[in-house]
Formats: structure tokens, sequence, C-alpha cells
């Protein structure tokens, strides 16, 4: 019975030092004030009012403050962390993606409860367009928009902003709970192909190869390209063997380049020097007849 009763009682302080309430939750953009608070939508934290920070000081809560967030109506749920303890009694300020994955509308009732989480080692990111890929370092962009986060849950659609664009990532795998903690950590990050991608289709390999010299290309002579010249038949009478040079003498060299016969001319000496027609066929002599050295 003794064992019975300190059970009972150390569960009652365990639920005492629990802190649960519901607030009606607004998005950032319905939050009053002069200060622009944007900064709020680029996170995962949210806005509570002052009393939650004096019953949260009075419970033994581990730092860092940690909340689960469940809306009744959908049973959805999320977690986050607390920026800061501004809003109005009975209010709390969440950021417009958050209350998309909890399915709330503006006023709705939200459960937040506080919870401690596992700090993440792993986790694994879907983004949902194809537009991510235009980034040229995703992994340090996430790494850079995570510093506002306090906390992960698979299934949640985040949104973070870059360039003055907005990327939503899905949260497909968390290690090691589907719900963990990622401030101060260590966490191995890794991404699935964006929603919508598609590969681009390869052609077959003897596509890629380049190929050279496929113009058409012209003849230098003038002739249709692919036609050769059909060869006429030679008869064996037709072929000419070489024509000797009977007068041939000791000491003369003598070039015949026409195989043949020229006609005989009687020209004078004089008059053969000066019409002397290089590579005709004629042998002609340095030495003029009839006359002596």
């Amino acid at each position: 019975m003794f064992s019975f009763h300190v059970f009972e009682h150390q569960l009652a302080r365990g639920f005492q030092n629990r802190f649960s309430t519901q607030y009606r939750c607004y998005s950032v953009s319905m939050l009053a004030g002069p200060n622009d608070r944007s900064d709020v939508e680029k996170g995962g934290k949210i806005i509570m009012p002052p009393s939650a920070l004096d019953q949260l000081s009075r419970l033994n809560i581990t730092y860092p403050m940690l909340f689960k967030l469940t809306n009744k109506n959908s049973d959805r749920m999320t977690h986050c962390g607390v920026l800061e303890f501004v809003a109005d009694e009975g209010i709390c300020y969440l950021p417009h993606w958050m209350m998309q994955n909890l399915l709330l509308e503006e006023g709705g009732l939200v459960q937040v409860e506080s919870v401690n989480l596992m700090v993440a080692t792993y986790s694994k990111f879907q983004p949902q367009s194809p537009d991510f890929l235009d980034i040229t370092n995703p992994k340090a962009v996430l790494e850079n928009a995570l510093r506002n986060f306090a906390c992960l849950t698979t299934g949640d659609v985040i949104a973070i902003n870059y360039n003055e664009k907005i990327y939503e990532l899905r949260v497909m795998e968390t290690k090691p709970d589907k719900a963990v903690s990622i401030i101060e950590c260590d966490m191995n990050v890794d991404f699935d192909a964006p929603l919508g991608y598609k590969e681009p289709e390869r052609r077959p390999n003897h596509q890629d190869e380049p190929t050279a010299f496929t113009g058409s290309g012209n003849r230098l002579d003038g002739k249709t390209k692919g036609i050769e010249p059909s060869p006429a038949p030679i008869a064996p009478s037709d072929i000419k063997r070489g024509i000797p040079n009977y007068d041939f003498k000791i000491g003369r060299i003598t070039f015949i380049r026409n195989s043949r016969p020229q006609p005989k001319k009687i020209v004078d000496d004089d008059d053969a020097m000066n019409r002397f027609i290089a590579f005709s066929g004629q042998g002609q002599s340095l030495r003029k007849k009839g006359r002596k050295p």
C-alpha cells in the first residue's frame, strides 16, 4: 500500500510539473503592434502570453522549452519552440505553415503541452517543388534556415525563405524519434527527389557519339559526288609500246615526251632555236650545225 501511494504521489507531481493549456491561435500577420514580425514566419517558434512564462517558471521545466501543439478537431499535431511571451492573454501566434499543418483557421483552439524531445542525429527532406534544385548549395541554405527552428516532426511541411522566395520541404524522416530537437545538435541531412521532378530522358548511346564530317561535300572537278566514271574497255591492239629513237647518237640525250611521232619540219637553225618549245617531244641540239667551236 505504501509503494502504491508513493507512485500515485509521484505521478500527480509529474502532472503538476507539466505545462498544458489551450489557446486561440492566430497567424503572425494578426499580431498587433508597429513592429514587423515577419521573422516568426521564417522559423518554427510561436509567441505565447506572459502568463505562460509565469506558469512555466513555477514548474520544473527543462530548457530549451519545447511544446507539442495538437488540434483535437483534426487529430493533427506538431512540435515547436517559443520565441517570445508578448501575446495577449488566451492567444498565441503561429507561423502560417504551422497552422496549415494543424488544419487550423484563425481563432481556432490549439492544445499546448510542454515536452522533452531527443536530440536529432538524422533528417530527410523532400522539396515540394523542382525550383529547389535552382539553389546552388541547398544543404547550406537549409542549415542556415533551421537555425530559426527548435524541433522537427516527421510528416510536417516546413517553409524556409531564401532570396525573397518561399520554399516548402516535407520532413520525410527524423532520427532517433519521429519528433526531435535540433538545438545545438550534429545532424546529418539528406534530400529526396523534389515533388513533381522528372529525370531528363536519356538518348541511346549511339546517338550521343559525335559523327565527324557530316557535310555533303563537293568534288573539285565539278562532277556529281558519288558517280565514278566507268573506264572504257581497251583492246590489246590499242596498247602501243614505246617508239625507239633511231637517230640516237652517243653523247646526246633526247627526252621524248609524246609517244606519237611528230611530222618533221625543215626549218632554219636560227629559226629553230627561237621557236623552241619545252616538253614538245622534240630534242634540240645546243650546237648549231655548220659551226665549229
